[in-house]
């Protein structure tokens, strides 16, 4: 028997319906039905991708769209949850207001005159606590989760570790470290290991991460930036291939580069 789609399509409750009418075995969707937590992990990932894609290039519609599809993540794994009786959707929201209250007390409580910057010290301070209070590993970079992308995550290690004192004291040395890391990643390519090039390799992107985050700039979105860059300058080598009646295989490096240039240019 087909079910009846939610009436109330404008509130939180209608999409928990919708979510708990998806996983019903009983007339369900089969795809939904099947999932559990594990299976669909990996579409918090690309639905955060896609949202942060429509902030930089999409429309206000297409920002609503993606902000819609992160959500539906949120419930789908709290209807899962409610199903083995671990949690609920409530209890996520519960826990997520609690936490905001208890880390804002310059909000909910007294003012203290931090700036931005303060707040964001005092912000690490109280999560070190809570994680203290909670028996886990009192190691600095215990909570980076290893599931963020990985420049990303050298960048917050690196942030954890200056806060006591680790870090470079201007960025230009880690420049020098920079340079220092492309030496051995040449001597490496040199001598054909491919085990200890990797090594290397890795290395000199975390120098690079390590730089972004001294700079205040995100390394990863600088090379989304770069990707889309020269998506676009490639695109118009392929137009130029195109036009020219001739195959890639017909250009000489030499002309492919010319058509670079000219994109370059726009």
């Amino acid at each position: 028997m087909a079910k009846t789609p939610p009436q109330d399509v404008r509130s939180i409750d209608g999409l928990k319906e919708l979510m708990a009418k998806l996983r019903d075995p009983d007339g369900g969707c089969p795809w939904d039905v099947e999932q559990d937590h594990k299976s669909i992990a990996r579409y918090c990932i690309e639905e955060a991708y896609e949202v942060v894609d429509a902030i930089e290039n999409g429309t206000d519609a297409d920002l609503v769209n993606e902000l819609g599809d992160l959500l539906l993540q949120v419930v789908f794994h709290a209807q899962m949850a409610k199903e083995r009786g671990a949690f609920t959707f409530e209890d996520v929201v519960e826990g997520i207001v609690t936490k905001m209250v208890s880390r804002h007390p310059h909000v909910f409580e007294e003012p203290d005159g931090r700036d931005a910057e303060g707040q964001t010290v005092l912000w690490e301070e109280m999560k070190a606590k809570e994680r203290a209070e909670k028996g886990k590993d009192e190691s600095l970079l215990s909570d980076v989760p290893v599931g963020l992308p990985a420049l990303t995550r050298a960048e917050k290690l690196t942030k954890r570790a200056a806060r006591v004192g680790f870090e470079w004291e201007k960025p230009e040395h880690i420049l020098d470290k920079l340079e220092e890391e492309l030496g051995e990643l040449r001597e490496a390519m040199a001598s054909g290991d491919m085990v200890h090039t990797e090594e290397e390799l890795g290395d000199l992107a975390f120098c690079v991460a390590n730089i972004g985050r001294r700079l205040g700039i995100d390394t990863e979105t600088a090379l989304r930036r770069t990707n889309e860059k020269f998506e676009k300058r490639f695109r118009h080598i392929e137009a130029r291939v195109a036009g020219s009646g001739r195959e890639f295989g017909d250009h000489s490096l030499e002309e492919l580069e010319e058509y670079w240039t000219e994109a370059k240019a726009k």
